[in-house]
């Protein structure tokens, strides 16, 4: 029996830039049998026919399926079909209380004047309905399903089939009656379940069914709920069940004790749109798109933003991920950044940050403080001369790294700096940092239980200082310590006319200027000068060890091929 009829009653969502309006939905129920009579029927075969062995099930059709045995009914959307009990409620004029009410009383009786009902059995509940929010629970759940066990609705399905009721009847609240908490910070289990209600904008319609005996309409018991619409006005239906599209249809069996079997059909019968509209319908949507692209774009610009002529703008998007490696545990890292010479900045350009204090996590052997922490900068480079064919020094980045503990104790962890990447691009770098150390117990002791730790009076000692004239910077005597180490993500771009105009590339590529991109070029120069400078000393030290004539000769066959 189960493979006669269609099982799948779950909902469908179907997408449409057509209007809700056009939406028409062919709805047919029609009964098939009683179940006590099946029953019965097949009791009274067995009884005859059990001396054969075998029982043959005859097919039983209703009598006289015509009438009230079946209707079928074109429903639009939001369309108000009245049920028998709407027609003998509406009829009485002292019934009626709102203006929706006077209104069906007003179409109710032009109906009976001899316009006549294109219904009986099919009828349908609006947006507009007070019904649509009252109906009974039992009632909206659907009654198509195959199975005959229902579950118990939940505790916010019981507050939602009220919510639209209690809308309706709001009335405007006494400005003297003083205002309830807006936030309550100790919630109780029944006011949050109180409270646990959403209300949503969907509109939604009823196509109902009268599935009472025939003579005996109208009566509320009777009512079974057939299809439900909804949308939310962009565009998304919501049909459940869905449309049968050529399957089976779905069965409705009634309670109490007919406990009558009926069959139900939904299709879609909406007019197809025709070739010439649906063009028209493009040409439209195409112009629109094409009318709001042109809107973004006067917003937006034509010219793209350059910087002046001979100036390089250097952009970073810089994020500090992680440390790892330190003694104490709550981080937290201080940075700025230092422009050398040709080198300027914004006026409203942030030039130093603190990150926020980070607990560590242990993963495998280290003890890891991941921070996260976003940062941008911004800078413009600009030679003195142009004749200027020195390479640029790019800006730097120094940072320390401090703990701090619950007895608000800081110690200095580590210091350590960053050189911007020369070449666009996206980078990840590791630091790795070092503090002052001062020799002996004293200071380890004061270190653990009070905190503090020798600092440096100019963090850019950390590497050559921007104030340093001389040739030679030495550290001689100055006892460090290794520490641990920071990981920074990095997203440069370099942005220049230079880059973008092949002919002025071509005549000044010589310029320190144009070659600031090609960076990789001076990290060549720099290797082969080391590598030359290995090389030549190693050959001072294998002349050293050979005699000295044949240093002399050596010496003048290179004289005379020199010559």
């Amino acid at each position: 029996m189960t493979d006669c009829w269609n099982t799948d009653t779950g909902e469908a969502v179907y997408r449409s830039r057509d209007a809700i309006k056009n939406l028409k939905i062919k709805v047919r129920i029609e009964r098939v049998t009683s179940t006590s009579a099946l029953s019965q029927h097949l009791q009274q075969q067995f009884l005859s026919r059990q001396d054969r062995g075998a029982i043959e099930l005859e097919t039983l059709s209703s009598q006289g399926q015509t009438g009230d045995n079946e209707e079928e009914l074109v429903v639009g959307w939001q369309e108000k079909f009245f049920s028998q009990y709407e027609m003998e409620l509406f009829q009485n004029e002292a019934a009626c209380q709102t203006p929706l009410d006077r209104q069906y009383h007003t179409e109710v009786k032009a109906l009976n004047r001899g316009k006549g009902r294109r219904n009986r059995r099919i009828f349908t509940y609006t947006d507009h309905d007070r019904y649509t929010s009252c109906l009974p629970l039992h009632q909206l759940q659907h009654a198509t399903d195959i199975f005959t066990t229902k579950s118990n609705p939940t505790f916010l399905a019981e507050r939602m089939a009220s919510v639209r009721h209690r809308r309706q009847e709001r009335r405007t609240m006494d400005s003297s009656v003083p205002k309830s908490k807006i936030i309550n910070w100790e919630p109780t289990e029944e006011f949050v379940r109180n409270r646990h209600v959403v209300n949503n904008v969907m509109q939604t319609m009823h196509i109902m069914g009268d599935l009472g005996a025939s003579g005996r309409l109208g009566q509320k018991e009777n009512e079974c709920l057939l299809a439900t619409i909804k949308t939310d006005g962009c565009g998304t239906v919501i049909v459940k069940p869905d449309f049968n599209k050529g399957k089976e249809p779905y069965r409705i069996v009634t309670e109490g004790e007919r406990r009558e079997v009926w069959r139900l059909t939904v299709e879609n019968v909406s007019a197809p749109m025709k070739p010439e509209d649906k063009v028209r319908e493009q040409n439209m949507y195409k112009d629109l798109y094409i009318r709001h692209k042109d809107y973004l774009n006067s917003l937006v610009g034509q010219d793209f933003e350059m910087p002046p002529l001979g100036i390089l703008r250097y952009m970073m998007n810089g994020e500090i991920v992680s440390a790892q490696g330190f003694e104490y545990d709550n981080l937290y890292i201080h940075f700025f950044m230092e422009l050398p010479n040709n080198w300027s900045s914004r006026p409203f350009q942030s030039m130093s940050g603190v990150t926020q204090t980070c607990r560590t996590k242990t993963l495998g052997k280290e003890n890891i403080a991941f921070f996260s922490y976003p940062f941008n900068f911004e800078a413009f480079y600009m030679t003195e001369k142009e004749s200027d064919h020195s390479v640029p020094q790019w800006p730097v980045l120094y940072f320390k790294v401090l703990s701090l503990d619950s007895w608000q104790r800081y110690r200095t962890e580590g210091y350590g700096y960053l050189l911007f990447p020369a070449m666009p691009g996206k980078h990840t770098m590791t630091c790795h940092t070092w503090r002052p150390l001062q020799m002996g117990t004293v200071s380890a002791l004061r270190r653990f239980f009070i905190g503090g730790s020798p600092e440096l009076e100019d963090h850019s000692y950390v590497r050559i200082p921007g104030t340093f004239k001389g040739e030679r910077l030495s550290r001689f005597g100055f006892c460090t310590e290794t520490s641990g180490s920071v990981t920074f993500n990095l997203n440069c771009i370099q942005q220049a006319r230079a880059f973008v105009d092949n002919a002025m590339l071509k005549k000044r590529r010589q310029r320190v200027f144009d070659q600031l991109g090609g960076f990789s070029q001076q990290g060549a120069v720099c290797t082969i000068l080391e590598a030359f400078q290995r090389a030549r000393k190693k050959m001072q030290e294998a002349q050293k060890s050979l005699p000295q004539d044949l240093i002399s000769s050596a010496s003048q066959l290179q004289i005379e091929s020199s010559a």
